[in-house]
């Protein structure tokens, strides 16, 4: 009966899910927070693709951050886990995010205990992480993205922390079909073939997911899965910001759990007999735009489809071992011939921006989008709803600092090898498939011509050390040598355990190819069970938590580092980086096994917070032209389709507006879809929802304009709608209020 859940209503899968765990006590103290982190929706490079030209410019759905406390008791051993809706961690962030829970919890939370992880959407602002390679095309650093995620992480604490609860916690796992494939896999090739030939496929496939149940109330508060695929379904060319498909997935689970996978735009029960379109035309003509008024700064989060009372149902999708794992499952093809690209370089005739990944939904990014959070969203609902295996035991977590860039490997007894300040090779510079880089670079280069020689040495020239370290890298960029004006990368980085009874999650700085991953996971397993005097077993389950705590980019197997690819050539600390991390991570296990603490390594990462240069320009749009105000109408829905719209139309108004830089509306909205009830306008659609756009641009003279676009879902109501805009202006002499809303003509949906 288990294995067919997925198949039932949601209602009566809950209640066969329930029925399964009826008789289960609380093991843990269990709670969970949301808040919304979504950054400058104008204007501000966007984190992952590194394209000068990816600047924000609206909003697709809100990005957030979501949290997971376990505790044994009210002042027992706990860790807490975050999941963000971003391109990865900011070694920032945590520090300032820990800063700001000692003041609040003192010990309570410390860098011990608590992970912060991003899902590595590149669809969300940049200039939020302190190294110099990670903020140029971002112009510096941008305090509003920061602020917006160190408040968001440190609120889904503090929910989930008030939240606590006696609980149990549930884990299953299954595969996931056709929601990634290998971007590399002529470096996966590299790997021995006898490794190989364990592995069904060069990709993990896997989802493990923990299901969190409240014993008082016997309800479900949350859940979150680890499961490997890049958040590179929205393209290098995408302005909307975006959780990319693992945002869409938690959108997805979250709405299916609230509202039992139905439209939340359903209050008004459907009539079998077919609507009369031409009275809702008439009514609908009745009803004009409002024209802009004065509101005030927290009237949207009143209009918000989901208001954030603490209380919801969280849902998180987290990253794994995701470094040659793309969502673009149906290959990489060259954009001039339609052929598919060069085996191992991913060009075409040379060209490595001509190759680029296609998703299942292509050309639609947004379908790929979806499509692919559908897949992972699915297979977690299935998971959840047959979830019956019961965690029990000790919580517990080690973590330490190490500076990777000159770490001893022994690799044997006779060999010892050591990794390398940071650098990058030309492979980086050639970018991948799912976002071409630099003409004049190819993945897999082992050479740098003289022009980009000269170029490299006017920045910095790698010492003869660094270039024989890295070798076969040829270094284009030496990161770890470079500190003008302030550090280029990372030398110190975080390693972390956290565990759970017999799930352990490794907490890595970066992205591990699926060969590194495995042999990580299998190298860590088998120091807890060989040194666990029996607590640990081959039932342990052992995930991989990618680009947590900070960023430092990828982590190839030495094998696949002999090809550079891109994955390779990001490997920053040279060919036995894995190594250094299964050496250091045993160490940690060791511990955890044996229940010994681990000695200091007196290390700790800098902060770069008071150097920190901004070069991103102020906000444009200030005011509206003569004779308008924000939130009257540019263009209105009414002139579209003479007002009528069925299901899968896009209906459409644009608002004179300000710069959504003024206010992020936290928690808040700026496009709202209203329906008629009862003469009564009720919000059923926001910014949060994946059907509905909110699109802002300057016109030619430097108006801001924001145009709220809605995709009618098939499960829309038939009735009178309309648009709802907020935002916020610089306050000025002319303007003094500077939250404003306004609404636009309705219209008839059949």
């Amino acid at each position: 009966m288990r294995k067919h859940l997925h198949l039932l209503s949601p209602f009566v899968a809950l209640c066969t899910a329930f029925a399964l765990i009826k008789e289960v006590d609380g093991e843990y103290l269990i709670g969970v927070g949301s808040y919304d982190m979504t950054g400058p929706a104008a204007g501000v490079n966007m984190m992952g693709y590194a394209n000068m030209e990816q600047s924000t410019a609206g909003i697709h759905f809100r990005l957030r951050a979501r949290t997971f406390v376990v505790a044994e008791s009210s002042q027992g051993a706990r860790f807490a886990f975050v999941n963000l809706d971003a391109g990865m961690a900011s070694q920032l962030v945590t520090i300032k995010v820990l800063e700001r829970l000692q003041e609040r919890f003192g010990d309570l939370y410390t860098q011990e205990n608590l992970a912060i992880s991003g899902t590595h959407t590149h669809a969300g602002p940049a200039g939020y992480l302190q190294y110099v390679v990670y903020s140029v095309t971002s112009l510096g650093f941008i305090k509003q993205s920061f602020d917006a995620i160190v408040t968001a992480i440190e609120q889904s604490i503090i929910q989930a922390h008030t939240n606590l609860k006696p609980g149990s916690i549930f884990l299953n796992s299954g595969d996931v079909e056709n929601a990634g494939i290998n971007r590399s896999p002529s470096a996966y090739l590299f790997n021995p073939p006898e490794e190989r030939a364990r592995y069904p496929s060069n990709v993990d496939t896997t989802m493990t997911l923990l299901k969190f149940l409240d014993i008082e109330s016997k309800n479900s508060i949350g859940a979150f899965s680890c499961f490997a695929t890049h958040g590179t379904s929205m393209s290098r060319g995408n302005k909307l910001i975006s959780g990319d498909n693992k945002g869409a997935a938690a959108r997805f689970f979250e709405d299916w759990f609230s509202f039992g996978n139905k439209s939340l735009s359903t209050p008004i029960t459907r009539s079998s007999a077919s609507p009369d379109i031409s009275k809702l035309i008439k009514k609908a003509q009745t009803i004009k735009a409002t024209g802009g008024k004065p509101c005030g700064k927290a009237t949207s989060e009143g209009f918000k489809v989901r208001k954030n009372d603490g209380s919801g149902f969280v849902g998180a999708f987290c990253q794994s071992n995701v470094g040659d794992v793309t969502p673009n499952v149906l290959g990489a093809f060259c954009t001039d011939t339609g052929k598919p690209c060069d085996f191992n370089r991913s060009s075409c005739n040379g060209n490595d921006q001509l190759c680029v990944g296609r998703g299942p939904g292509y050309p639609d990014e947004i379908l790929s989008t979806k499509i692919i959070g559908e897949r992972q969203f699915q297979k977690a609902v299935e998971l959840f709803t047959s979830a019956t295996n019961q965690l029990s035991g000790k919580i517990d977590y080690r973590h330490a600092y190490l500076n990777f860039t000159n770490i001893e490997v022994a690799l044997d007894e006779n060999t010892v090898v050591k990794t390398c300040p940071a650098a990058l090779g030309p492979g980086f510079a050639a970018g991948t498939t799912d976002g071409p880089g630099a003409f004049g670079f190819q993945q897999s280069d082992t050479e740098i011509n003289e022009l980009w020689k000269q170029l490299r040495d006017l920045l910095k020239e790698p010492s003869q050390y660094q270039v024989d370290c890295q070798k076969p890298k040829a270094v284009l960029l030496s990161t770890g040598e470079m500190f003008r004006p302030y550090a280029w990368a990372p030398a110190i980085l975080p390693i972390q355990m956290l565990r759970l009874g017999n799930f352990v999650i490794l907490s890595v700085p970066g992205e591990f190819t699926t060969m590194a991953g495995r042999r990580l996971r299998e190298a860590v397993k088998e120091t807890l069970i060989r040194n666990g005097n029996g607590e640990f077993d081959d039932d342990t389950h052992v995930v991989i938590a990618g680009l947590t705590n900070t960023y430092s980019q990828y982590v190839a197997t030495f094998e696949e580092y002999k090809q550079q690819r891109y994955e390779a050539a990001s490997t920053l600390y040279g060919p036995h980086t894995l190594s250094a991390y299964i050496q250091e991570f045993k160490k940690l296990a060791v511990a955890m096994a044996t229940g010994k603490k681990l000695g200091g390594t007196g290390l700790l990462p800098p902060d770069l917070s008071s150097v920190q240069l901004s070069l991103l320009l102020d906000p444009t749009g200030d005011s509206p032209p003569p004779g308008k105000r924000f939130g009257d109408m540019q263009q209105d829905v009414g002139q579209q389709k003479g007002g009528s719209f069925k299901k899968k139309d896009k209906p459409s108004a644009t608002f004179w507006s300000a710069n959504p830089r003024y206010d992020l509306l936290t928690e808040g909205t700026f496009a709202v879809v209203e329906m008629l009830q009862d003469g009564r306008w009720i919000p059923v659609y926001d910014d949060d929802d994946f059907c509905l756009y909110f699109k802002w641009k300057v016109d030619t003279s430097l108006y801001g304009l924001a145009t709220i676009e809605w995709e009618v879902p098939e499960e829309a109501a038939s009735g009178v709608y309309r648009f709802r805009h907020f935002g916020s202006s610089k306050k000025t002499r002319d303007y003094p209020n500077e939250h404003f809303t306004g609404a636009s003509k309705a219209f008839a949906v059949a």
